[in-house]
Parts: structure tokens; C-alpha cells; sequence
């Protein structure tokens, strides 16, 4: 008998140790801690934009935050993050306590897409900065050209950014006013992901685009630290001048030596080349040179002169506005923004009208070829021909689709 009710005591005692754990468990589940990394559960979350003429101090007072903690704020943050930076329409959150006061616990400020910057209101104030994990994801994809570059891309529901940066690969080669109907490409890149949310586009990582039935070959190579792309025998990409002085336009006017003005309404030389494009696009420097002239004149309108050495100068029509810093004597690197499409002066409508001149006499920009800018070392050629391989034999193996509207063209390549 004493034997039978120690056990059953024994059973009393283990059920209820039993219910005791499992109550344990349950009031010390794991709290949640937010992605800016504190317990936000208990708190009320109040999403706002900054506003235009909207300061930081402006957010916090309204938080009942003093100006003599906004300035201890202000030192914590020292080399952190500057206050008096906050941008327009970006995002910020408030987490204050539910109570009848509604004291602010945490401020959040969204620096960007990657970064936010948390202050924490407790016995002592902290300032960190948040980053999200980033993550590049490489991909390919293929397409035929319909209208133009841009609206390809479009079709794809790709980044327009990919269009921008493959032009800009392909600024020497190819001018991109002048691409057909039937031209196509392949492209490997690379995208950023933040917390698998998408940032951007990346880098190129190697292309060919097809003109007018000829290859175009982008192979990468990584000399003195910086890289560059070369064609299949082993030529620099980059050229000593662009293309073209806009991204995406389309020629309206030639280079000729008798055109009729339709301004003037006579038969006069124009030797440059316009470019018809909206107002405010931004105009680039064809090459690396020294401003002689940044001014307006009666028919140039708003009118900028880059000499680029002895032998070559540039000019640039009809502008609206200089980009800032673009005076005389300022010096300018090849793709610089130096201004913007307009239509002063002698103009109709908005465009560039865009000269070039060779040991000072009128050239046809279009006509001319020039040098590579950087050639591959010789220590560097066996590297070269290993990649070129590489890529070519990957190319080979991707197919452009006949009809890419609506396919998912996309997709990462092992």
C-alpha cells in the first residue's frame, strides 16, 4: 500500500513539474526584435516622408524631443551620419510607448535602401547605424531590338538602368541613335539585393550586341586595379572620344555644306550635327579636355567650347543651363554632365546642335575613327585570351529569343 501511493505521488509530482515547464515556455517565448534591432512589439509606429524645408530638429520637437537633447543627439552622431543631410521624401519612423504620454523610445531615419539610422531614447541616449545584408545575384539576358534600346529593356521589364550602363559599354562602338530594327544582344550582369529586395543594377560583367549583322564583343580585364572592356582582338573598348554627346536621341540634321535654316530661311553650311532630344537632357563631354569657352552668343544660344588637345575642339548649341562648376578654364573628363538640351539662340525646338573641329576646320564627327585609349599589357594577354574563351564559349551556348515580349529572360547563370 505504501508502495502503490509513493507511486502515485511520484506521478502527482512529475505532472505537476510538467505543467510548471510548460507555462515556462510559453511566458519566456523569444520576443521579436525588429529589423533596426530593438523590441518593438509594445510600441506605437508612426511612418512619415521628410518634407521640403522639413529639418531633423523640426521631427523631434513635434516628438516632444528638447533642443538639449536634439544637440546631444547631434554630437553622438559625429562622423555617423549628418543631420542637416536628410533628403526630401525620404522615409522615417517614430516608436513611442502607448501611454497617455506618448514619449518617444526610438527615431528611425532611412538614409537609403541599404542604411537607416536608429536613435534609441532610454537612460542614455544611442545613435548606431542599421545596414541591410547585401547580396549580388548574378543574370543574363538576351533580347531583339523592335524601336530602340530603351523601349527593349522596357518590354523586358528590366531596369532601364541595364540599357544606360550596356550604352555606355558600347559609347565607342556603336551609335545608339542608329541601331535597326533586328539588332540584338546578350549581356551578363550582376543586381544588388538588400534583405532579397532589389536595389539596382550592379556592373557588366561581359556582352556582345549585334549591329547591323556584326559583333560587338565587351571581354572584362582588370589592369592596375581598374577594369576596362576589350573587343576580341584585344582593342580597348574606350575610345579617345564618344560616340555621340547624348545617351538616347536621334540625329535630325547632318553635317553638310549647304542646308536651308529654318530660322533664317536661306541656304547656308552647317557643319555640325543635331540632336534632336527633350529639353534638360543631359549633354557629355566627348572627351577629356579644358573649357575655353562657356557662354551665350545670338545664334549658338547657350553655347560651351571644349578644347581637347592641340589637334581637336568641341562645341555645344543651343543649351539651357551649364551643369555646375562649368566655367572657362574648368577641366572636364570624357562623360561628364557639362549641360543641358535646350533651344536657345537660333533654334526651332529643343536640341544639340554638336561641332567638332580638327586643327580648327569644321569635321564631320560621324566620318571619323579614333584610337583605342588603353591598350592590354603584354603581361596581361595570356589573362585576356583565358577570359575571352570563357565568355565566348558562354555566349555560344545562350540563344537570343525570337519573340522576348513577356518571357522571363532573366534567370542566374551557374
Amino acid at each position: 500500500m505504501k508502495l502503490f501511493l509513493s507511486a502515485v505521488t511520484l506521478v502527482l509530482i512529475l505532472a505537476s513539474c510538467n505543467d510548471k515547464i510548460e507555462k515556462i515556455d510559453v511566458k519566456n517565448e523569444c520576443p521579436i526584435i525588429n529589423d533596426f534591432g530593438f523590441l518593438a512589439d509594445s510600441l506605437v509606429m508612426n511612418q512619415g516622408q521628410i518634407k521640403k524645408y522639413q529639418t531633423f530638429s523640426d521631427i523631434l520637437l513635434q516628438n516632444k524631443i528638447p533642443f538639449n537633447v536634439i544637440n546631444e543627439i547631434l554630437d553622438r552622431a559625429g562622423s555617423l551620419f549628418d543631420f542637416r543631410k536628410i533628403k526630401v521624401g525620404n522615409n522615417y519612423y517614430t516608436y513611442s510607448n502607448a501611454d497617455s504620454v506618448n514619449s518617444l523610445k526610438h527615431f528611425v531615419y532611412c538614409e537609403n535602401a541599404i542604411n537607416s539610422i536608429v536613435i534609441s531614447f532610454s537612460d542614455s541616449i544611442t545613435v548606431k547605424k542599421i545596414s541591410k545584408k547585401i547580396e549580388t545575384r548574378e543574370r543574363v539576358l538576351t533580347g531583339k531590338i523592335d524601336k530602340s534600346l530603351w523601349a527593349a529593356f522596357e518590354d523586358l521589364n528590366t531596369s532601364p538602368m541595364l540599357a544606360i550602363k550596356l550604352s555606355e559599354v558600347f559609347a565607342w562602338q556603336i551609335d545608339f541613335f542608329r541601331i535597326q530594327k533586328g539588332d540584338k544582344f546578350k549581356v551578363v550582369y550582376t543586381e544588388t539585393y538588400a534583405d532579397d529586395t532589389f536595389i539596382g543594377i550592379d556592373e557588366i560583367k561581359a556582352a556582345v550586341f549585334t549591329h547591323m549583322n556584326q559583333d560587338y564583343y565587351a571581354i572584362p580585364l582588370v589592369q592596375n586595379g581598374v577594369k576596362d572592356f576589350y573587343d576580341l582582338d584585344g582593342k580597348s573598348l574606350k575610345k579617345a572620344f564618344l560616340k555621340a554627346p547624348l545617351k538616347f536621341s536621334r540625329i535630325s540634321s547632318q553635317f553638310s555644306n549647304s542646308r536651308f535654316h529654318p530660322v533664317l530661311r536661306i541656304y547656308r553650311p552647317h557643319h555640325g550635327i543635331d540632336f534632336s532630344a527633350p529639353v534638360g537632357t543631359p549633354v557629355q563631354a566627348v572627351g577629356d579636355g579644358n573649357v575655353v569657352f562657356a557662354g551665350s552668343k545670338r545664334a549658338e544660344g547657350k553655347y560651351i567650347k571644349i578644347k581637347h588637345n592641340g589637334t581637336y575642339t568641341s562645341g555645344y548649341m543651343h543649351l539651357s543651363k551649364f551643369e555646375s562648376g562649368i566655367k572657362e578654364g574648368a577641366r572636364v573628363r570624357q562623360g561628364d554632365i557639362i549641360g543641358y538640351v535646350g533651344s536657345t539662340g537660333l533654334s526651332t525646338g529643343p536640341h544639340l546642335d554638336f561641332r567638332f573641329w580638327i586643327n580648327e576646320k569644321p569635321a564631320n564627327y560621324l566620318t571619323l575613327e579614333f584610337p583605342s585609349a588603353y591598350p592590354i599589357d603584354k603581361s596581361n594577354l595570356e589573362e585576356f585570351a583565358k577570359a575571352k574563351n570563357e565568355i565566348c564559349s558562354r555566349f555560344n551556348k545562350i540563344d537570343v529569343y525570337p519573340d522576348f515580349r513577356g518571357l522571363p529572360i532573366a534567370f542566374s547563370i551557374e
